[in-house]
């Protein structure tokens, strides 16, 4: 298997690559959107950036908002024939608290776009979980408490919500699909001691692999850096462990934990990436990445709740350039990185090309 967790994969698409800048005048879809389908969660978690006052990630969300029935059937008929390559359902809420979530991944299943969730994996249970199975391409579960009281703890729920998830990570691996189950584990400094012990739970469950990654706690790096500077040496130890321990076993474990330094300033004027994954929220407005989700000043840039996405998408390739980076996205950016790279490559002098 090649790397599933990669920076270039854009570089795959030169083409699209070549009509981001606005002094190109074609205007190609994008290549994957992430769809809030929900801002409904059956979970409660005490760290959740959409629920964090002090965070910009989701300050304007409403909790109640869902995408009609018909709007989503829409989106779907828009992307499929636009030539989108791939959705994955997040939140916002949960998605698999989605009403309509069974009937809109049959209908992706018949379709060539290729689809994935992320998910609190309670509901990852029944048809929906089995049509994932067959059809879906990954799917990557949320756990952060390690046993049965200190993930009811972080996520206030019933004592019996880890064995829950653990069951039907069990029952999706039976189904036998295709679809690769992963798990991301967000670091904190209430489970980084216990890493190893969770990584062990998660592999004899069956998972392909597991992520492990910081937690944001601020919007401002220096706060972060700060934070996870107390935890990062025996974090960094437990995480080596692990790899040595299971480097022979069927299961990936991808070391995403590090300090937050080149994710939050911001050197260029405007994100090739808008053009790239947008997102497409519970209340049927298009944000520009998954970092200012719900951020009604500077993170929309549009609007489906009256037009169709295809409408959207074609008609005004300005809307894609109304956002600054360098004074507009002063916080964690998952882009950053990828940004930084499509443009130094788009900048490059032609003339000198050849001299590699």
């Amino acid at each position: 298997m090649g790397l599933l967790y990669s920076k270039m994969k854009i570089f795959h698409f030169k083409e699209k690559i070549d009509s981001l800048p606005q002094s190109v005048n074609r205007i190609l879809p994008p290549i994957h959107i992430r769809i809030k389908p929900t801002n409904i969660c059956n979970h409660n978690c005490n760290y959740c950036a959409y629920r964090t006052d002090h965070l910009q990630l989701g300050k304007d969300m409403n909790l109640k908002d869902s995408i009609p029935k018909e709007k989503m059937f829409e989106i779907i008929d828009d992307i499929e024939y636009m030539g989108v390559k791939a959705v994955t359902f997040s939140g916002g809420g949960e998605p698999f608290c989605y009403p309509y979530i069974l009937e809109t991944v049959k209908k992706l299943a018949k379709t060539n776009i290729k689809f994935a969730a992320l998910t609190n994996g309670s509901k990852l249970e029944g048809e929906v979980a089995e049509i994932f199975a067959k059809h879906g391409i990954w799917i990557r579960i949320s756990i952060d408490g390690w046993d049965s009281q200190s993930y009811a703890n972080y996520r206030n729920t019933s004592v019996n919500g880890f064995e829950k998830v653990i069951s039907n990570i069990k029952q999706f691996k039976k189904y036998l699909g295709k679809c690769y189950l992963g798990v991301s584990i967000i670091v904190d400094n209430k489970n980084f001691k216990h890493l190893y012990e969770l990584s062990k739970v998660l592999n004899e469950a069956g998972v392909d692999s597991i992520k492990i990654s910081p937690c944001i706690i601020d919007n401002d790096e220096k706060i972060n850096n700060k934070y996870h500077q107390l935890l990062y040496s025996d974090t960094k130890k437990q995480i080596s462990d692990i790899i040595e321990r299971f480097k022979n076993q069927n299961i990936e474990i991808f070391d995403s934990y590090h300090l937050l330094n080149r994710k939050f300033e911001k050197k260029y004027s405007w994100c090739p990436y808008i053009q790239i994954l947008p997102i497409i929220g519970a209340d049927c407005n298009i944000y520009s990445c998954q970092d200012k989700a719900y951020n009604l000043k500077k993170g929309i840039i549009g609007s489906i709740k009256h037009k169709s996405f295809k409408s959207f998408w074609f008609e005004n390739k300005n809307n894609f350039f109304d956002i600054d980076p360098r004074f507009d996205c002063n916080h964690h950016c998952i882009a950053n990185e990828k940004n930084n790279m499509l443009i130094q490559y788009l900048n490059t002098d032609i003339d000198h090309l050849d001299f590699v």
